[in-house]
């Protein structure tokens, strides 16, 4: 039996009885989260799409794990599924973290030349591709896709989706520039090279409006909500026109893309390089 037809048999199951040969099967699907051989979403003839056996498995350590003592000292007491303890890393992982109070879960995927700046976090199930840096204070969430070569600025937060099971996560692809203070949430898709200025929101739920093409981005009932390649993001807003809103000259926010990349914005967020 295939391993994907071995986690779905066992989530489904409804038995609290888990034998030694479960939880063979469990670590043989972690292992592959490790070296990115499964992955939670991936593309397919340029259309992501969910591989939900992956999000099954991932939930099923929860209900495999025992809470264990994780404590360092007494001063650092920490408690979590056994299933799920800190990723082990070596030199030669090719990833650099830097010292300082990050953490990164087990069954997460890390390519060789990622930087993590102190504090971040990594949540299981994630995939973040080459050349990436994470910067202090940022969160990739459960299953997040972040491309090759992304920048995740200081306290950018990226949500995950580890449910509900068969929603796409958020997903970042390469060359993407996520400003400060940036948040991307509910399953949105960043195609490359977009940029997202500092303190730009995007939800699932949120329209964009496209100042350039006069027209709005929004999440439909067969697709999420996609930022166009190369599109640069800005927080904005937009006025009520109708009832007590628009009598009271209310706005509701509106993130805006006011150009796309061109030479100016590439010379503008290029990373540097040189500090990896």
């Amino acid at each position: 039996m295939e391993l994907a037809q071995k986690i779905q048999q066992l989530f489904a199951s409804s038995s609290a009885e888990f034998t030694a040969e479960h939880y063979e099967w469990f670590a043989e699907f972690k292992a592959q989260l490790n070296t990115g051989s499964a992955r939670a979403a991936e593309k397919v003839d340029g259309k992501w799409r969910v591989n939900l056996w992956v999000k099954q498995g991932i939930l099923l350590g929860f209900r495999l794990g025992r809470l264990e003592n994780f404590s360092i000292n007494d001063n650092f007491r920490f408690y979590d599924k056994h299933t799920y303890p800190l990723k082990q890393l070596a030199a030669d992982s090719g990833v650099r973290v830097v010292p300082g109070g990050s953490s990164i879960r087990d069954g997460c995927y890390l390519a060789k030349g990622v930087t993590c700046m102190p504090p971040m976090y990594i949540n299981v199930g994630a995939y973040v591709d080459e050349g990436t840096m994470i910067d202090s204070h940022a969160l990739v969430g459960s299953c997040a896709q972040i491309g090759k070569r992304v920048h995740l600025s200081a306290a950018a937060q990226i949500g995950g989706v580890l449910e509900p099971i068969g929603q796409l996560p958020v997903i970042i692809e390469d060359d993407v520039l996520v400003g400060g203070n940036c948040g991307v949430y509910e399953g949105a898709i960043i195609r490359e090279r977009a940029v997202l200025a500092a303190g730009t929101i995007i939800t699932g739920g949120t329209p964009v409006y496209d100042l350039v093409n006069d027209t709005f981005h929004r999440k439909t009932a067969d697709a999420p909500l996609e930022i166009p390649a190369g599109a640069v993001v800005v927080a904005g807003s937009r006025a009520l026109t109708k009832g007590k809103g628009a009598e009271l000259g209310l706005a509701i926010y509106t993130p805006i893309i006011i150009k796309y990349r061109d030479e100016k914005t590439d010379a503008s967020v290029q990373l540097e390089d040189f500090l990896r």
